[in-house]
Parts: structure tokens; sequence; C-alpha cells
């Protein structure tokens, strides 16, 4: 028997902005806080390329259907 494919999607519920920390961490199974203070982070760190990356990750990945 196969497993079902996992997909990464915006979170329509964990959301504080557009849903992409809250997407990343239900995929990781993992508390949303933590993915976002690991983002906020690295975006201190990297002089603001996470800025970037979260919104080109904002537009590339799928918001979460309705159920």
């Amino acid at each position: 028997m196969t497993k079902p494919i996992k997909r990464l999607y915006r979170s329509r519920k964990d959301r504080v902005l557009g849903g992409v920390c809250g997407g990343i961490a239900q995929y990781l199974e993992v508390d949303p806080v933590v993915v976002r203070l690991m983002w906020a982070i690295g975006t201190l760190i990297s002089m603001g390329v996470g800025l970037l990356a979260y919104i080109i990750a904002w537009v590339i990945i799928p918001e979460e259907p309705k159920r």
C-alpha cells in the first residue's frame, strides 16, 4: 500500500501574514511559532533575504484547499 503524497500549502488557520510559516509548520508537523522564530532569525542574519524568500514563497506555495 502506498502512502498519500504529502503536499505543502499555505495555512488558512495558522496565518499571521500570508500563511507561509503556518503551512511549513503543518508540513513539518511542528509548532508554527518555531518556524516563525527561525524565519525571523534567518531574516535578521541574512540582512533581509528572508523577507524576499517569504514573498516568493507566498506567491509560489498554493493556499490550503477548503475542506
